[in-house]
């Protein structure tokens, strides 16, 4: 059963500002980390319990072009989405929005 996504709003932000500084450098980047992005949230919908727990009940889901993490939660019947995050950012970011 596919589950439907919703993103927190830190984790909209988190996206907007990830995708306007690739925009930044190449005309056309934003876009497609953008659809890197919506493509996870895909695989995360239907395929949820795929990706590793990485703390208390909160799951990641690495990008596959990007080095980006999604980190989300499964409540009820549906996927939250806590933060979108650069993999070289400190982990105590994240882990405040659990």
């Amino acid at each position: 059963m596919k589950l439907p996504v919703r993103l927190r709003e830190e984790a909209e932000f988190d996206l907007a500002e990830a995708a306007t500084w690739y925009e930044s450098q190449l005309s056309g980047l934003g876009n497609d980390f953008l659809d890197s992005v919506l493509e996870a949230f895909e695989h995360i919908g239907g395929n949820s319990e795929a990706y590793p727990m990485v703390h208390r009940s909160t799951d990641r889901a690495l990008l596959s072009r990007f080095p980006f993490a999604v980190f989300y939660r499964v409540v009820e019947s549906e996927i939250v989405v806590v933060v979108v995050m650069h993999g070289s950012r400190h982990p105590a970011r994240w882990k405040t929005r659990t």
